[in-house]
């Protein structure tokens, strides 16, 4: 399966970075989080760190995850 996908991200003047996905707003990110998130996004998958910041990257293994007897 594909890393996720449909996060988009735009920094404000102001220095807030709003994060979407599928042109919705998922996350606010202002002060030391924005900035960190600018230096990782150069970086690397921005994909991938949108997910993770969001909490949107949970997929797939839900159902089975749950009904595991260690989850019980």
């Amino acid at each position: 399966m594909d890393g996720p996908t449909g996060f988009a991200w735009e920094e404000r003047k102001n220095g807030d970075v709003v994060i979407t996905h599928h042109g919705r707003v998922a996350a606010t990110l202002r002060g030391s989080k924005a900035i960190g998130f600018l230096d990782d996004a150069s970086n690397g998958d921005d994909q991938e760190l949108m997910a993770r910041l969001t909490g949107n990257y949970r997929r797939g293994n839900e159902r089975q995850a749950r009904n595991h007897p260690r989850n019980r």
